[in-house]
C-alpha cells in the first residue's frame, strides 16, 4: 500500500512578483471595493493578509458583506453560522434569478459570483473560475452578483489560517434553475463522487461472506479520509461515497496531478500582449501617404467574400453561444508545499472528473478479506467480479432531458446525427468525459475530416472509369466480337469448357477498378497517408498544448495493483526515481522469460488458426464454383465467379467474428502473465496482441487473393496442385474484381454490423438490466415509483458499464478501417467514400452511446492516442508496399504499356486480347480430351498466360514476353517505392 501520510505543509515566503503586484497597485487611485458573496469570498494565504496590511489594501479588498469581516474587526460571530443564516436568506428566495434567463446568462451570473480568491478589482472582462470566458455584454455588469444556490460548507473544529469550507459542487450544477439533491448527500452539502451498488444474496453463507469483505472494504475506505453514506431502494443498497477536501489534497500530490494555477499568475498586462513589432507598422502605415486610401479599397475588395466565408464556416464551427470558448489557464503538478500556487479554495477546484479519478485510484487498492489469504484480494473491480458488488460509477451530472446539464448540451448538439457538419466540441468533451475520451474524438474528427478529399478523389476516378468504359478496346472485344468464339480452358478438373463472351460483365466491372486513374489514385492514397499523421502530428500538439498535456510523464504512472499483488512475496529491491517509493523487481529467469515465451507462441498458435480458416474458405470457393457450374441448370461463368467470391467472403466475415471473440479473451489472459508495471504498459501490449491477430485475420483472405491466387497454378496439362487439388485460378481479367468484392463484403459488411450491434445492442442489455430491476420489485411486493423521481444514482445504475478499455474496440474497428482504405486502395478505389459515411454516423453514434446507455466513465489522463500512432504509421508504409505491388502484379497495368509501346504498331490496344492468351492442344492432355468428348470440334483451348503456342519445339514453356513484362512489373516497384 502506498505511504499515504500527511505532508507537512509549511507556508513559503511570498514570490517577488506578488510583492511587486501589490506596491504597484497601491499606488493607483482608489478603485470601488468588490462586492463578494459567501461562499466565494475565501480567505487569501497568511503571508498574502500580512501584505495586504502592510500597503494599506486589505480595506479595498473586503467585501462589504464578507464573512470574513469580523475576523479583522475583533467581532466574535462565527463566519460559519454567519454563512449559514445567508443561505437561508438565499433559499428563501431573496436573490433568486428569473428562470426565463437563457443559459448563457446563467453562466454569466455564475462566472461573475464565482471569485474565488479575494482579487484586485477587474474593468476588463477575464477567464474566470468555470473556465470560460465571461461575457462582455454590459447587461452582465448592472445585476448585482447572485447568492449561492447551495450550503457547501462543513463544520470545523479547529482554526486555522485555512478555511475548512469545501467546495464539492461540480461545475455543472449551476447551471440549471433547481438542484438535483440527488447528487448529492443527504444533507445536501457533500457531493457524491462515486457510487457502489450491492444486491442481496438469497444464499445465506454467500451473504455472510460478502457482507464481511464489505464491511471491512468499506472500513479500509473510511480510514483512508473517505465519507460513506448508505441508503436502498428496490432491493439494491447503495453506498454513496464522498472525498473531503483533505483527501483530495493529499492523493493529487500523490498522483501529481497537473491543477490550475492562480488567475493572478497566469494573467499577462495589456502592453505585455502587445506586439512591438505590430504597432510599429501600424504607426508607419499611418504616416505613409496614400496608405489609408489602399486599405480602405482592400478591405472593400475582400468585405464581401469575407463575408461569406464566415456565413458557411458560421455553420460548421463550434456554435460559441452554446459551447463558449474556455480560457486557457497554466497548471502545474500540485503539491501542497506549494499551495500558493493554487486556488484551493476556487469552486470546483477538484472537478467531478478529477474527483471520480482520486476515488477510483483508493477503491482500486483497499483490500478485503479471501480465504487462504488470496494475493489479489484487494479492489473494487475484483469485489464486482465476485459479485460483492454489482457496479461501481461516478453519476452523470443529470439526464439528456434536463436542462441545463452539459449531459443534455452534448446530447443535443454533439451527439445529434442532425449536427454531423458541427466540428465538436472538444474541450466540453474534455471536461466531462475526460483527456483520454476527448482525444479520441479529436482522433476520430480529425481522420474523418481527412477522409473528405480523399473520398471526393476516389469518386472522381470511379466516374472517369465509368465515362471512359464505352471505349475501351479489350471490353469490345470481349463482348462485341461478331462470329467468333473464343474457347477457354476449364477452370476445375471437372468444368466444362466455356467461352470467353460469358465474362462480358465481368471484364465491365474489371476495367471500373483496373483503368488508368488506378495508378494515380494509388499514388495519391501513398501520400495523403504520410500527410496524414504528419498534420495529425501538429493537431495532436496543438491539443496536447491547449490541455496542457505537455508536461505528462509515464513515467509518473504509479504501478497496477495487480502487478504489485504478485510480486507481494517478493523484497522491494528498487526506488522508483520518479515516485521515490520502493518496489518489487519481476524476477527475469523465473517469471518474465517463461510467461513472454508462453504469450509469443499461443499467439502463433492463432496466427496459424487464421490461416487454418483461410484454407477452409478458398476450400469453400473452390467447391461452391464447381457446383454453379456443374449442377443441373449451370450458371455462367461470369456469375458463378461472382457469387463463389462473393458467398465465400460472408463466410469469412462470419469466421472473423467468431475468431475475434476468441482472440480478445486468450490476448488478455497473456498480457496479464507478462506482469507490466503500469496500466499503459498493458494497454500497450494489449493492443500489440489483439491488432496482429485482428489483422491476420481480417487481412489474409485479402493478401491471399491480391498475391497468391492465380499465380503458381501452371498449365493446362500440367497443373501445380496441393493435396491432390488444382489451384484455384483467376478469370481472363485477372484476380482485381474478386480482391474488390471480398474488400467491400469485408469492410462495408463489417462496418453495417458493428453500426447494428452498437445502436441495438446498448438498448437490448439496457432492457435485460431494467427487467431485471422490475422483477426484483415485483416478487417483493414493491409499487412501481415513478420513474421521473428515481435518484440520480438509481439511474445510472440501470446504464451499463463503460470499462477501462470501452475504447480499445473503437479504436480497434478505425486502424482496421484505415488499413482497407490505405493498404488496399488500389483494388477499391470507393474504400474511402464509405469509410466516410460510416465515421460520420460512427462518430454521432458513439457520442450518442456514452451520453445515453453508459455510466458516467472514470477520467484518464494521457498525452496522446498511444501504440496506436505507431500502428498507424506501419500501416502507411506497408500501403505503399502493397499498392506498388498490387498495381504491378495484380492488375493489367503494366501487361498493357508493354503492349502499346513494344508490340502495337499504332499505339492502341488492338488485338490486345490475343496478346495475353495462350494456346492448348486439347489432345496432349487425357484430362481435357475426355472432358471434351465427341466434341470433335474443340481442337484446342485458350488460357490466361504468356506462353509458346502448341507449335513450338519448347510448347509451353514461358515466353521472352513473360520476362519482359516481369522486368517492367519489378522495376515499377522500384520506381513506386522509390518516388514514395
Amino acid at each position: 500500500m502506498l505511504n499515504l501520510d500527511s505532508v507537512e505543509e509549511a507556508s513559503p515566503p511570498p514570490p517577488e512578483s506578488s510583492q511587486h503586484l501589490l506596491e504597484e497597485e497601491a499606488g493607483t487611485p482608489e478603485a470601488p471595493a468588490v462586492h463578494l458573496e459567501p461562499p466565494y469570498s475565501t480567505p487569501l494565504a497568511p503571508f498574502d493578509m500580512e501584505l495586504m496590511q502592510r500597503v494599506g489594501l486589505s480595506d479595498k479588498l473586503k467585501g462589504s458583506g464578507s464573512l470574513w469581516e469580523g475576523r479583522h474587526r475583533g467581532q466574535t460571530a462565527d463566519p460559519t453560522t454567519d454563512f449559514m443564516v445567508q443561505e437561508r436568506e438565499a433559499a428563501g428566495g431573496k436573490h433568486r434569478k428569473s428562470s426565463s434567463d437563457s443559459l448563457s446568462d446563467k453562466r454569466a451570473r455564475f462566472a461573475a459570483s464565482n471569485a474565488s480568491t479575494l482579487q484586485l478589482p477587474e474593468v476588463a472582462a477575464g477567464p474566470v473560475a468555470n473556465g470560460k470566458k465571461k461575457s462582455s455584454d454590459p447587461r452582465n455588469h448592472n445585476h448585482h452578483l447572485s447568492s449561492p444556490l447551495l450550503p457547501m460548507t462543513e463544520p470545523n473544529s479547529g482554526n486555522n489560517g485555512y478555511d475548512e469550507r469545501e467546495c464539492s459542487c461540480p461545475r455543472e450544477f449551476y447551471q440549471r434553475e433547481e438542484i438535483n439533491t440527488s447528487l448529492f448527500f443527504e444533507d445536501c452539502t457533500r457531493s457524491i463522487d462515486f457510487v457502489l451498488a450491492f444486491r442481496i444474496n438469497a444464499h445465506e453463507p454467500t451473504e455472510a461472506e460478502n457482507t464481511e469483505k464489505r464491511r471491512v472494504f468499506e472500513a479500509n475506505l473510511v480510514s483512508q479520509g473517505l465519507e460513506v453514506e448508505k441508503s436502498q431502494k428496490d432491493q439494491i443498497c447503495f453506498v454513496k461515497i464522498h472525498a473531503p477536501l483533505e483527501v483530495l489534497r493529499r492523493y493529487a500530490e500523490i498522483l501529481k496531478l497537473r491543477m490550475p494555477m492562480k488567475e493572478s499568475l497566469c494573467n499577462l498586462r495589456i502592453y505585455e500582449r502587445t506586439n512591438r513589432l505590430q504597432n510599429a507598422a501600424h504607426y508607419l502605415s499611418k504616416k505613409i501617404p496614400g496608405m489609408s486610401v489602399v486599405n480602405r479599397s482592400t478591405k472593400s475588395i475582400f468585405s464581401s467574400l469575407k463575408t461569406v466565408c464566415q456565413f458557411f464556416l458560421r455553420n460548421i464551427h463550434v456554435d460559441e453561444h452554446i459551447f463558449p470558448k474556455r480560457a486557457h489557464r497554466f497548471t502545474a503538478i500540485y503539491s501542497r508545499d506549494k499551495e500558493y500556487l493554487f486556488d484551493i479554495r476556487q469552486d470546483c477546484f477538484f472537478t467531478t472528473a478529477v474527483r471520480s479519478r482520486i476515488v477510483e485510484f483508493i477503491l482500486d487498492r483497499q483490500r478485503f478479506p479471501a480465504k487462504n489469504q488470496h494475493d489479489m484480494a484487494f479492489g473494487i473491480e475484483r469485489l464486482v467480479a465476485e459479485g460483492v458488488y454489482c457496479a461501481a460509477y461516478p453519476l452523470h451530472d443529470g439526464e439528456i432531458t434536463e436542462t441545463g446539464t452539459m449531459r443534455a448540451l452534448l446530447y443535443k448538439h454533439w451527439a445529434s446525427v442532425k449536427k454531423w457538419y458541427r466540428y465538436q466540441p472538444l474541450d466540453d468533451i474534455k471536461e466531462y468525459f475526460g483527456v483520454k475520451i476527448g482525444l479520441y474524438f479529436a482522433w476520430l474528427g480529425y481522420y474523418t475530416y481527412m477522409l473528405l478529399l480523399a473520398s471526393i478523389v476516389g469518386v472522381i476516378c470511379f466516374l472517369y472509369s465509368w465515362f471512359s468504359l464505352k471505349n475501351y478496346v479489350p471490353v469490345k472485344d470481349i463482348c462485341l466480337r461478331a462470329n467468333t468464339n473464343i474457347t477457354m480452358c476449364p477452370l476445375c478438373d471437372w468444368c466444362n469448357f466455356w467461352d470467353l463472351k460469358e465474362t462480358c460483365n465481368y471484364a465491365k466491372v474489371t476495367y471500373l477498378i483496373d483503368n488508368p486513374s488506378t495508378v494515380f489514385f494509388a499514388v495519391f492514397m501513398s501520400f495523403w497517408a504520410t500527410l496524414f499523421l504528419e498534420l495529425w502530428k501538429r493537431y495532436s500538439a496543438e491539443i496536447t498544448h491547449r490541455w496542457d498535456l505537455t508536461g505528462f510523464d509515464v513515467h509518473e504512472e504509479h504501478p497496477r495493483p495487480q502487478y504489485l499483488a504478485k510480486l507481494e512475496h517478493i523484497p522491494p529491491t528498487r526506488v522508483d526515481y520518479v515516485t521515490n517509493i520502493k518496489e518489487p523487481t519481476v524476477p527475469f529467469w523465473r517469471m518474465k522469460l517463461p510467461a513472454t515465451v508462453f504469450s509469443f507462441s499461443v499467439v502463433l498458435l492463432l496466427i496459424a488458426l487464421a490461416f487454418v480458416a483461410l484454407l477452409a474458405v478458398v476450400v469453400y470457393r473452390m467447391s461452391m464454383l464447381a457446383a454453379l457450374k456443374v449442377g443441373a441448370s449451370p450458371l455462367t461463368t461470369s456469375s458463378a465467379i461472382v457469387l463463389a467470391t462473393a458467398s465465400a467472403a460472408f463466410v469469412n466475415l462470419c469466421l472473423l467474428y467468431i475468431l475475434n471473440y476468441m482472440y480478445s479473451h486468450l490476448a488478455e489472459y497473456l498480457t496479464e502473465l507478462e506482469m507490466w508495471r503500469t496500466q499503459t504498459q498493458f494497454d500497450d501490449s494489449l493492443t500489440l496482441k489483439i491488432y496482429l491477430l485482428q489483422f491476420v485475420n481480417y487481412y489474409a483472405s485479402i493478401f491471399y487473393i491480391a498475391f497468391f491466387k492465380g499465380k503458381f497454378v501452371g498449365h493446362p496439362g500440367q497443373y501445380n496442385k496441393l493435396f491432390d487439388y488444382r489451384q484455384e485460378e483467376c478469370s481472363s481479367g485477372g484476380c482485381l474484381t474478386e480482391l474488390c468484392i471480398q474488400l467491400a463484403i469485408i469492410m462495408v459488411g463489417k462496418q453495417a454490423f458493428n453500426t447494428i450491434l452498437e445502436v441495438y445492442l446498448p438498448m437490448f442489455w439496457r432492457k435485460v438490466l431494467a427487467i431485471q430491476v422490475g422483477l426484483s420489485r415485483l416478487f417483493n411486493n414493491t409499487p412501481n415509483p415513478d420513474k421521473t423521481k428515481d435518484e440520480r444514482w438509481m439511474r445510472d445504475f440501470k446504464l451499463l458499464d463503460w470499462g477501462a478499455r470501452g475504447l480499445f474496440p473503437e479504436y480497434l474497428e478505425m486502424v482496421l478501417q484505415y488499413g482497407f482504405v490505405t493498404i488496399f486502395v488500389a483494388a477499391f478505389p470507393l474504400a474511402p467514400f464509405f469509410a466516410l459515411l460510416n465515421n460520420i454516423l460512427e462518430m454521432r453514434l458513439d457520442a450518442k452511446k456514452l451520453l445515453t446507455h453508459h455510466k458516467r466513465p472514470v477520467s484518464q489522463r494521457v498525452r496522446d492516442i498511444g501504440v496506436w500512432y505507431r500502428i498507424l504509421d506501419c500501416i502507411g508504409k506497408l500501403s505503399v508496399i502493397t499498392n506498388g505491388f498490387i498495381i504491378a502484379f495484380t492488375s493489367d497495368m503494366i501487361p498493357r504499356l508493354v503492349y502499346r509501346n513494344y508490340v502495337s504498331k499504332d499505339g492502341t490496344l488492338n488485338g490486345y486480347l490475343d496478346f495475353t492468351l495462350s494456346e492448348f492442344k486439347v489432345s496432349d492432355s487425357p484430362t481435357l480430351y475426355s472432358l471434351a468428348g465427341d466434341l470433335s470440334n474443340i481442337t484446342s483451348c485458350k488460357y490466361t498466360d504468356f506462353r509458346l503456342p502448341p507449335s513450338s519445339p519448347d510448347k509451353y514453356d514461358l515466353s521472352s514476353m513473360f520476362y519482359i513484362i516481369l522486368a517492367c512489373r519489378l522495376g515499377f516497384v522500384v520506381v513506386f517505392e522509390v518516388s514514395i
